[in-house]
């Protein structure tokens, strides 16, 4: 035989260099649970290692992400059902938990990435990500204004990116005018684009208390059976002024990940959501599986499909693990 691929495996110095997908904690972000309160670290039973955070001890879980080199974080608060209403009020309320958090943390570390979370359900009385109407119709257009309200909220209070999480149309175009009227050109809109009604929400809804409390998302979360319909919400999202594109979740959809990014040039997101985790830390629990190549296979793979960034409850794991072994 003269053609024998083994060749270029026969070593890890050759294996190295041919390596065509290559992982940096600069491609990852950090999700952290924000909860109003003093002295606070409240474990998440179905996230094993990860926390609810009141701010002062998410500073300094920031503190240890930061010495591995993880900088970019996505920001989720855990709202008391006394502070939830119809209209997500609370959300862009100056006495927002929330939204203090984020003037802190840009006061203290003025260099870190924030991503902030911009849908109704995390305060909102009914849990949807829209306003729900007296008929129980998630309302798209009378939703938007809401959504721009806790959009400039968040950029007033120091936000480097928003993400609309909500999936209404027309949200991005909508949310990028609110903020450049305000003066904030340079806020950046990480749109969650194919965000599908996935099974694997389970644990974040159970972080953040934040399950409908009535019907479901599938009228306008995307059908996990549609693989066009996500090339045409990116298109829709790209023209809008979306700065970066989000598929989530990950895992399942590495195909969707995938023809997304061959079809735009902006940077692709990837979210490696709660039940993913949730699902590799139980069988790492039960010792089917091996932590660290568990880690690194699950996240190297996301990168192979063509996301640029990552967004996973590994990110600070991966990084101790780079750091351990050398990288």
């Amino acid at each position: 035989m003269h053609i024998r691929p083994r060749r270029n495996r026969q070593s890890e110095a050759i294996r190295n260099m041919v390596r065509e997908s290559r992982l940096h904690t600069d491609q990852l972000v950090q999700p952290l649970f924000l909860v109003d309160g003093r002295d606070l670290q409240e474990p998440i039973a179905s996230m094993p290692g990860q926390y609810r955070w009141s701010r002062e001890l998410l500073l300094e879980e920031i503190d240890r992400c930061l010495e591995v080199g993880i900088s970019r974080f996505a920001l989720f608060p855990v709202v008391a059902d006394a502070n939830k209403d119809k209209k997500a009020t609370y959300g862009h309320a100056p006495g927002n938990f929330y939204l203090k958090a984020i003037r802190t943390i840009k006061e203290i570390y003025p260099d870190v990435l924030l991503i902030g979370d911009v849908a109704m359900d995390p305060y909102s009385k009914d849990g949807h990500d829209g306003l729900v109407d007296a008929e129980g119709t998630i309302v798209n257009d009378e939703t938007l204004p809401i959504l721009a309200r806790l959009a400039v909220a968040q950029a007033q209070a120091g936000i480097d990116l928003i993400g609309p999480s909500d999936m209404m149309d027309g949200r991005v175009r909508y949310l990028r005018d609110a903020l450049d009227e305000k003066g904030f050109t340079q806020v950046g809109i990480m749109s969650y684009t194919a965000k599908y009604a996935s099974a694997f929400y389970g644990p974040f809804r159970e972080a953040l208390d934040s399950a409908p409390k009535s019907g479901n998302k599938k009228t306008y979360q995307m059908d996990p059976a549609n693989a066009r319909e996500a090339l045409r919400e990116a298109a829709l999202d790209e023209a809008e002024g979306a700065d970066f594109l989000m598929v989530k979740p990950a895992l399942a959809y590495l195909d969707i990940i995938s023809a997304v990014k061959n079809q735009t040039n902006l940077p692709v997101a990837a979210y490696h959501v709660s039940g993913e985790y949730a699902m590799l830390m139980a069988a790492v629990k039960e010792g089917w599986l091996e932590l660290e190549p568990a880690v690194t296979e699950t996240l190297t793979c996301i990168r192979r499909a063509g996301a640029d960034i990552i967004l996973t409850y590994l990110a600070k794991a991966y990084a101790r693990m780079l750091r351990a072994n050398g990288g």
